[in-house]
């Protein structure tokens, strides 16, 4: 059977997938700064007959790496047909790629929106899409470090057990999910249209998809005022300490007049300074969520009313910073029911019922774009917080070992369903234009 073929393959890789598994998580990296786990992946993906561009989108962590099958035994040129119009270069001042890789074709450096169909026609394109940040100050406390190894092991399988099949396989690298979310840089470049659905892995403390989760903007808003002695000329001073507590009393305010959806959270910054002296800055962090985008917009904007507000009150004027924006996911539970099925073939331990509500990521707005999902495979025990001590003393394991293999299992499983049956590929994307509109 094809599929007990490709799981052989992933177990055959096992040793060299933990091994870039514990050398990530040893050398923790942040902030599009993740030269080493790029470096280490592009490298095994160029060893097994990936041709990989890097870097792209402006982003020198960033990376796409893509195989092409024919079909009937065959193999193709590995490379994507030219897109239209000329792009840009590459931004200047970005690391070289690292000896070894493949040259990125003609033209293909930064691609403009809307990629060129692959040679041979709508054969179907899979996309894996794998992070590998760590969190500052604390290390892989997310698990990001599984992510590529998985993505790897499962492209290499496919590889090289379904050449029978025709089909499109691109890997990408995305950097910075923590930070700046670097799957928006490289949307707005142009890439992540070249593939029909796009399958992730994370680590967790159970085995499971997800249903939705939470939108996301966030602010770093700063008051300018005028500093004076707080005790023998206060009235000459403009406190823009002032103003920042009057913005954090008026979301209190604003928290009863939105949906329960709705999460707002704030903090100070950056210190205003001594008691004795009006300060003439103060920094503030704002962000709000909401399972809705669209109304998450509605919200942001009262936001900013209430910051020109506080401004206006306290007599200082204000800057308002906004962060990349990030889109609730749009579900597609074909394509869930489809990892979790071939996790629980694979043996994944702890199945559970997909998780109803998340946090926010950057795969929120792939989703909005294309068919996306991401299996959850257990590593921790269940109730586990993320972003936590508790996952870096798991992060070399063996259970983290195994996360990666089922990890690789479930996506690589769940690609040859799609590969081998034409109705399932046809669902996920009916289901994918029917919800898209209902999870704006």
């Amino acid at each position: 059977m094809l599929k007990e073929r490709i799981f052989e393959e992933i177990d055959r890789q096992k040793e060299r997938l933990c091994e870039m598994a514990d050398t990530i998580f040893d050398h923790p990296e942040c902030d599009g700064e993740e030269m080493m786990a790029a470096d280490l992946l592009c490298g095994y993906l160029v060893e097994n007959g990936f041709t990989v561009e890097r870097p792209i989108a402006g982003l020198k962590s960033a990376f796409r790496a893509m195989y092409h099958s024919v079909g009937n035994g065959a193999e193709g040129s590995g490379r994507m047909a030219e897109p239209p119009a000329g792009p840009a270069e590459p931004t200047a001042g970005l690391a070289e790629p690292p000896a070894g890789l493949a040259e990125p074709p003609a033209g293909l450096a930064e691609p403009p929106a809307g990629l060129a169909e692959p040679p041979g026609g709508p054969a179907p394109r899979i996309g894996l899409l794998c992070e590998y940040d760590a969190l500052a100050g604390l290390g892989h406390g997310c698990g990001h470090h599984m992510q590529g190894p998985a993505c790897l092991g499962a492209a290499v399988a496919l590889k090289n057990c379904c050449r029978d099949q025709a089909f499109t396989l691109v890997v990408y690298g995305t950097p910075a999910e923590e930070t700046f979310g670097g799957k928006i840089n490289m949307m707005e470049a142009g890439y992540l249209k070249d593939i029909d659905v796009a399958l992730m892995m994370h680590g967790g403390p159970d085995t499971c998809t997800d249903i939705r989760c939470l939108a996301l903007s966030s602010f770093d808003v700063t008051f300018h005022g005028k500093k004076a002695h707080a005790a023998i000329m206060p009235e000459e001073g403009r406190s823009a300490f002032d103003a920042l507590l009057l913005a954090f009393q008026g979301v209190e305010f604003l928290r009863e007049h939105v949906r329960d959806d709705v999460r707002m959270h704030y903090t100070v910054k950056t210190l205003p300074g001594p008691e004795n002296v009006v300060p003439s800055e103060a920094v503030g962090s704002f962000a709000l969520r909401s399972f809705s985008r669209d109304y998450l917009d509605q919200v942001a904007e009262r936001f900013r009313d209430i910051v020109r507000g506080a401004a206006l009150m306290a007599g200082v004027t204000c800057e308002i910073a906004e962060k990349p924006a990030l889109a609730n996911k749009v579900p597609n539970l074909t394509l869930n029911d489809l990892l979790v099925e071939n996790a629980r073939l694979a043996g994944a331990p702890g199945i559970t019922p997909p998780r109803e509500r998340t946090g926010s990521t950057d795969f929120g707005n792939v989703m909005h774009e294309l068919p996306g999902s991401c299996i959850r495979v257990k590593f921790v025990p269940s109730g586990t917080s993320s972003h936590s001590k508790d996952y870096v003393e798991a992060g070399k394991t063996e259970a983290a070992h195994s996360c990666v293999i089922y990890g690789a299992k479930a996506m690589a499983g769940a690609s040859l369903d799609m590969l081998t049956d034409c109705k399932i590929m046809e669902s996920i994307k009916q289901e994918f234009a029917e919800k898209r509109e209902l999870y704006r």
